[in-house]
């Protein structure tokens, strides 16, 4: 019979008798190895994400590297699809086979360190550890006052936007502020019957709404994880996003389609731009070239504060795991400026490691593609780096937060689609969280 999901939460903590000795030894350098003997080779057991085999080379270097300098312990790496991570996870804790250092997204990541699942990093961390790293990236990675994560590599999204129709809508280029929108987007529609943007409010798909909801000046949570956003902003907000829809200006599919439907009307030339990552261009070269030849990049739309969002995959360390220090000892090697740089030049990342990105910078800055398609994706790469000046993870990987998205969503489709006014959608959405959050966090 299929254990439950809390049932196996609560089995990732139960390790931390010994990830407290592991500490503890580790902190001399040393295990013992199997049967006692300390000079036994151990195994160290690395899982990432959708890296492999197009990254083979790359981790099998960062590895031989790490064992180099760490003899006596032979790193084994499993690259895990992304759909299946959490189901092979909690499966691992239950055999007791839990991987020492995993490749996580950040809600599953702060789900399980509010279950005391992922050991506190910051006993086994060297000093100083945190200042070379994104400030931004590295709060992403705390929790109750515990360091469950280290940063890893980040992307952030740019304006894609498709030149032709700004130029029929009349306009020079896409807004910066949000509340420059309605205008834009009633130009558009107007002038070329496409339209503006798409933003979905398919309560399980793309976080991209929440987050503007932040940039719109809405505090989600207050300090009890109750419900904030039923303020001045919330509902000022939820007038503007369901106000858009209501006029026409938002495509009719946003209520019942999710980002992919984005992607699929700009590329048919409907959409006159899209929020993505510089690599869309390489996509939309394959598969739209007319509109490809017709895209230019621009910097992401922001609020008042100019703050843009950046998104984190990061490195835990399961309570299970009996080799803290090295797991934290690989981590700190995977995600040092090195090696981030030479794996941002690879995947079309950004690296997390300050010097590393310092790095980047000055080489999408100063190299000049012969071919005009590669100089617009250098382009947009910049312009992505950049972002990370200003960005900060709108929306923080607390436990809940699917749970907070598909309940604003809900009820912001209530708003567009006219069952309820959008204050009152707001009223209900607050009602909704605070009976969740008081049965969770009494």
């Amino acid at each position: 019979m299929e254990l439950s999901r809390r049932r196996l939460l609560r089995l990732l903590g139960s390790g931390g008798a010994a990830a407290g000795a592991a500490l503890a030894i580790g902190a001399c350098g040393r295990h013992p190895g199997p049967g006692g003997q300390g000079g036994a080779e151990r195994s160290l057991s690395v899982w990432t994400l959708d890296l492999a085999p197009r990254f083979n080379g790359y981790m099998q270097s960062v590895i031989a590297s790490w064992e180099a300098r760490n003899p006596g312990v032979r790193v084994r790496w499993t690259d895990v699809p992304w759909a299946s991570v959490e189901r092979k996870l909690l499966a691992a804790v239950f055999a007791r086979t839990a991987p020492d250092l995993v490749n996580l997204n950040p809600p599953f990541a702060a789900n399980l360190a509010s279950r005391g699942g992922l050991l506190d990093l910051a006993p086994v961390l060297p000093a100083g550890a945190a200042a070379t790293y994104l400030p931004p990236t590295w709060e992403a990675g705390r929790q109750n006052g515990e360091q469950f994560a280290l940063p890893w590599y980040l992307t952030a999204r740019i304006t894609m936007a498709n030149q032709a129709l700004l130029e029929r809508a009349g306009v020079a280029a896409p807004p910066r502020r949000w509340d420059q929108l309605p205008a834009y987007a009633e130009a558009v529609h107007r002038r070329t019957g496409r339209y503006a943007l798409f933003m979905t409010v398919v309560p399980d798909d793309s976080a991209e709404l929440l987050e503007t909801l932040v940039q719109q000046g809405v505090q989600l949570l207050d300090g009890d994880r109750r419900a904030a956003f039923d303020s001045e902003a919330g509902r000022q907000a939820f007038a503007f996003w369901s106000g858009l829809y209501r006029r026409g200006l938002l495509p009719r599919e946003v209520v019942s389609q999710g980002y992919r439907r984005a992607i699929e009307l700009f590329q048919s030339g409907d959409l006159a731009q899209v929020a993505t990552g510089p690599d869309f261009l390489r996509n939309l070269q394959t598969n739209a070239p007319g509109i490809a030849a017709r895209t230019v990049p621009y910097a992401p739309i922001t609020g008042a504060t100019g703050d843009a969002n950046v998104a984190v995959m990061n490195l835990v360390v399961p309570r299970q795991s009996t080799m803290a220090a090295e797991a934290v000892s690989f981590a700190l090697h995977l995600s040092d400026a090195t090696n981030q740089l030479a794996f941002a030049e690879q995947a079309r990342v950004l690296p997390s490691a300050v010097a590393a990105l310092e790095q980047l910078q000055r080489q999408l800055g100063t190299s000049q593609p012969a071919d005009q398609a590669e100089r617009l994706v250098q382009r947009a790469r910049l312009l992505s780096a950049q972002a990370l000046e200003a960005s900060r993870v709108l929306v923080p990987a607390i436990p809940g937060i699917k749970r907070l998205q598909a309940i604003v969503y809900t009820q912001l489709q209530r708003a567009m689609l006219g069952e309820l006014g959008s204050d009152r959608a707001l009223a209900e959405a607050a009602l909704q969280w605070n009976r969740y959050a008081e049965a969770r966090w009494p």
